[in-house]
């Protein structure tokens, strides 16, 4: 199964939850929720988040923010 984009998958190889922005070939593009740098994984590597995998990226994502005044 390959996940939609836009979808968070927990990339088990790093031990990182990230959004899934692409598909490159067989792999996956994702990015943290926070933003920055995205990095590719291969699809037997990464599962569906959670919904508090989902949550606690998104709460992470929103106190960067705010520490740095976005």
């Amino acid at each position: 199964m390959t996940p939609e984009v836009g979808s968070f998958v927990v990339d088990t190889r790093r031990g990182a939850i990230g959004e899934v922005m692409g598909h490159e070939g067989p792999r996956l593009q994702l990015r943290p929720a926070s933003g920055g740098r995205e990095w590719e994984a291969e699809p037997d590597d990464v599962r569906p988040a959670t919904e508090a995998e989902k949550l606690t990226a998104k709460v992470r994502a929103a106190n960067s923010g705010s520490r740095w005044g976005k």
